[in-house]
């Protein structure tokens, strides 16, 4: 088997995603044949090479898994939470696999999110030049006039968690229930933190409350805390919408 960067074998075994690896080769947590690696452009076959991840064994690149959830509100889409809030992590069981979140979805948020152990594709899902569509309904505090809409659509400048000012891309929004705290359907091709609140706050507008619905050509549809497997037909279309070409193995969890 040839050589492959590191950050991408460990992926693969399922251990953390290709951003998470690459942190762990940088803190000196990875060994090779005995020996720390630093270095992010470094290789090894892994049919071959020993390599240890926090002190354990790799035992090799495992059969992929993909799990759809409907997370609740006031769960923390992320493997651990240091101020020890409940993780989506807690909702997934009965999986043989060890799988993770790819992207977030606030705490106060609910709805679709991607649970894999395929390292590859979550990196290439989380990438912005992916432009992976994701679709919220969203209910809102007061009824946004018509140019505050058009704002939205078109794109506008809101502030992120470092205190810059960044402009959104253009997003697809409809009105789904018309009343006094009305519902929009939003869709997105970016996922920054918080974003959809943002954008409605910079046009004088309260989020109250937010469900994803669909990620790229996934629907949500089990109940909130339930999750499915993927259909080989989903993980194919998802590989596809990633700019992934389909046919790598996997399997669906029972």
């Amino acid at each position: 088997m040839p050589a492959e960067r590191l950050q991408k074998i460990i992926a693969a075994a399922g251990v953390a995603s290709r951003r998470k690896a690459e942190e762990l080769i940088a803190a000196g947590r990875v060994l090779v044949n005995g020996q720390p690696v630093t270095e992010l452009g470094s290789k090894a076959d892994p049919e071959k090479d020993h390599i240890r991840v926090n002190g354990k064994l790799l035992k090799g690149a495992q059969r992929h898994v993909y799990l759809l959830l409907n997370k609740p509100v006031g769960f923390v889409t992320t493997v651990s939470d240091p101020e020890k809030r409940a993780t989506v992590m807690s909702l997934i069981r009965g999986v043989g696999s060890r799988v993770y979140p790819v992207g977030r979805l606030d705490y106060a948020s609910e709805g679709l999110v991607l649970m894999t152990n395929d390292g590859t594709l979550a990196h290439k899902l989380m990438k912005a030049a992916s432009h992976v569509p994701k679709t919220y309904v969203v209910k809102v505090s007061g009824k946004p006039s018509d140019q505050a809409i058009e704002r939205l659509r078109g794109g506008l400048s809101i502030a992120t968690d470092e205190g810059k000012r960044v402009r959104t891309s253009p997003a697809r929004i409809r009105i789904v229930k018309d009343a006094a705290n009305p519902w929009y359907e939003v869709t997105l091709i970016e996922g920054r933190n918080r974003q959809i609140r943002r954008m409605f706050e910079e046009v004088g507008h309260h989020v109250e409350k937010i469900k994803r619905v669909k990620y790229g050509p996934l629907s949500l549809d089990v109940p909130p805390g339930k999750f499915r497997a993927l259909t080989l037909k989903e993980v194919d279309r998802l590989r596809t919408a990633a700019g992934q070409n389909v046919g790598a193995k996997h399997e669906a969890a029972s």
